[in-house]
């Protein structure tokens, strides 16, 4: 026997696969060029030249990370696809004569060419488009592409250690799967699954209570810190109850529709309800991945989409004014030569300031429960911040004449809701005269995540002392408050530079512990960071999709050889080729679009959490989001339907 009998049997195997193994092949290579490019993008060094750069390569290692781990998965999952559909001619091989350790060789090789072929080409695929991949990620971050070309070693050896471990692992998974195996096993490989399965009530049930507990979660979430907390405790209860509805749920409902027989007992019905009940099985799996795939890609799109396209009302939502102030615990005094130092400042810049915001303040973070307001963390969901604002200052601020009596209060809702008329300090009561329904408060509160955030207006500041020392529970008084100052200015960026400089060095002269912070400063680093963001979206969306492809394509392929009997027998028994094809076109619309439907329904039920996790990311126009989330589902369920039109054909010409 040839030294070289198995390397070519292999590949010959290879090429009479090749329906199976092209694709497969194509998407080993596609996977090893994103891993190298995130890998690479991650050590690049001219990242670092970037205005937050640091903070840029922490979201491209992170990209790293989950391209990596979905690799291992997705490719095992394939792999497991692969070997199922190929039992059947390793049945044959070993009835032929093949022992299981000459079927181990045939294996080893075929794995070892595959591997081989896939790190080669992804890898030197992955250098030629890598200067490609930086160009689109300075062209998002609105950054200048220096000149020249680096190939990260680091990159080369991770990407050839990952996928060499992955094809490594699935080669073990073949080989105890066949020596496992009897040779009579492996001849019905393909048809494992055929008894028609019962109803697995308790784990319907189970998917019912872990989508509802998700969607219930996602709904009631009313805070951003409570939104983050919970966001990923919704979506695995979301995944699981998938998984379970679509392996389970799915035969209880095709059941249901068997048993009444005014549906049942119709061409189209019979025969779509009678063969999919069998085939859910097999693929229900495949389209629960469809469906949390299809999810994870419009929920990535939409939010990073909505953050980039959004990206100057988030800067501006972050940062209100142009130049902004603050400083904490200083004196009257202090706050006073500010002001006159800020004044004199924009008139040596020879700027012209505009819409001012000035305010003395405290803030206090406490748990609310009711109306009641209290030190103790019975609850970080009703986590709360509380701003108190001197009358006097509040009257200067917005123009008013109001007066309050001892143990009365203003109240504002930024964020959060209040019912009632008394706000219970740990003890300390307060009467509220009035609810304001609007207050020139941007800026500091938006930094704040808290679940709530309350603006309580006081008559002076003993009435401050008196609930500090009930919540805190401390002795000594609040002596100073805060100070915030900003304003709009006219001129460009370089003028504002030199102006916040100016501000910088004589501020700190004043108060040591102040800061200034500005739009024209934060610009680059938001366009970073949100570019950042939305090329990883971008990145990730499209590794999805691929993998998307990819199970819709074999799971059209299985399907269509395992119904390629069924079809033969019902053209045999006398149906036309008209009515099979109806029936084929009605199972095939029903499976492939039921995943695409429940991932649409799982969006809606999480917009409102996502809303406000993208409020933690200064995102607040709320339409905005809305009106991208529907324009990518559109794009997506397009592209779905081009994938349905393609795979489908492949599935018709295997039935036929």
């Amino acid at each position: 026997m040839s030294k070289f009998f198995y390397v070519k049997m292999a590949g010959n195997n290879i090429k009479k696969n090749r329906k199976l193994y092209i694709p497969y092949l194509l998407t080993c290579i596609g996977m090893i060029v994103m891993f190298y490019n995130m890998c690479f993008l991650a050590q690049a060094r001219d990242i670092l030249k970037i205005t937050g750069g640091e903070t840029l390569k922490q979201i491209l290692f992170f990209g790293m990370i989950v391209t990596a781990i979905f690799s291992i998965i997705f490719l095992f999952y394939t792999n497991s696809f692969l070997i199922k559909q190929r039992k059947k001619e390793f049945g044959i091989f070993h009835v032929l004569g093949m022992e299981k350790k000459h079927i181990a060789k045939l294996m080893f090789f075929e794995t070892f060419l595959i591997g081989l072929i896939s790190v080669i080409g992804g890898i030197l695929t992955g250098i030629l488009l890598s200067k490609l991949m930086l160009l689109l990620l300075f062209k998002i971050i609105s950054f200048e592409v220096p000149f020249g070309f680096e190939i990260p070693i680091n990159a080369v050896i991770f990407s050839i250690f990952l996928f060499s471990g992955i094809f490594l692992a699935n080669l073990i998974y073949n080989l105890f799967q066949v020596y496992q195996s009897k040779p009579i096993e492996l001849l019905k490989g393909g048809n494992v699954g055929e008894k028609e399965p019962k109803i697995k009530w308790i784990l319907t049930i189970i998917g019912v209570a872990c989508l509802g507990s998700g969607y219930y979660i996602a709904l009631t979430t009313e805070s951003p810190l409570a939104a983050l907390k919970l966001f990923f405790i919704a979506v695995i209860l979301v995944i699981l109850g998938t998984y379970c509805l679509f392996t389970a749920g799915s035969i209880a409902i095709l059941k249901l529709l068997r048993k009444n027989k005014r549906y049942y007992y119709k061409s189209n019905h019979f025969i779509s309800i009678s063969v999919m009940i069998y085939r859910m099985k097999q693929n229900a799996i495949g389209l629960a991945n469809i469906c949390i795939l299809s999810t994870m890609v419009i929920v990535m799109l939409s939010t990073t989409v909505s953050l980039y396209v959004g990206m100057e009302d988030v800067l501006r939502t972050r940062y209100p004014r142009d130049i902004m102030i603050y400083a904490e615990d200083i004196s009257d005094h202090q706050a006073q030569k500010l002001n006159v130092f800020i004044e004199k400042q924009i008139k040596k810049n020879k700027m012209i300031p505009q819409n001012f915001v000035q305010r003395r303040f405290i803030q206090f973070t406490v748990f609310q429960n009711g109306n009641k307001f209290t030190s103790d963390a019975a609850s970080l969901q009703d986590i709360s911040t509380v701003e108190f604002i001197l009358l006097d200052d509040y009257n200067k601020m917005e123009n008013q004449s109001i007066s309050l009596s001892k143990g009365e209060a203003l109240l504002y809702t930024a964020r959060g809701s209040f019912k009632g008329d008394i706000i219970n300090f740990d003890g300390t009561k307060l009467s509220i005269k009035k609810r304001l329904s609007s207050f020139n408060m941007e800026g500091k509160m938006l930094d704040n995540v808290a679940s709530n955030y309350f603006i309580v207006v006081v008559n002076d500041i003993n009435t401050i002392n008196q609930i500090f020392h009930s919540v805190q529970e401390k002795q000594e008084d609040i002596k100073n408050l805060s100070y915030y100052y900003a304003f709009d200015v006219n001129g460009d960026r370089e003028q504002q530079i030199e102006l916040i400089k100016d501000l910088r060095k004589g501020d700190r002269q004043i108060v040591q512990d102040i800061s200034v912070d500005a739009v024209a400063e934060a610009r680059e680093s938001f366009f970073s960071f949100y570019g950042g963001l939305f090329f990883l979206g971008i990145f990730l969306g499209f590794l999805f999709i691929m993998a998307t492809v990819l199970i819709i394509y074999y799971k059209q392929i299985a399907e269509g050889y395992d119904d390629r009997k069924r079809f033969s027998i019902m053209q045999k028994v006398g149906m036309s080729q008209e009515e099979i094809k109806g029936v084929i076109r009605s199972q095939v619309l029903m499976v492939f679009f039921l995943p695409l439907i429940t991932a649409v329904i799982h969006l809606l039920f999480a917009f409102k959490v996502i809303t406000q996790l993208l409020s933690i990311f200064n995102l607040t126009n709320i339409s905005l989001f809305a009106g991208c989330t529907v324009i990518i589902i559109i794009i997506f369920a397009i592209f779905y339907s081009v994938i349905y039109a393609l795979t489908a054909r492949t599935y018709y010409k295997i039935v036929r």
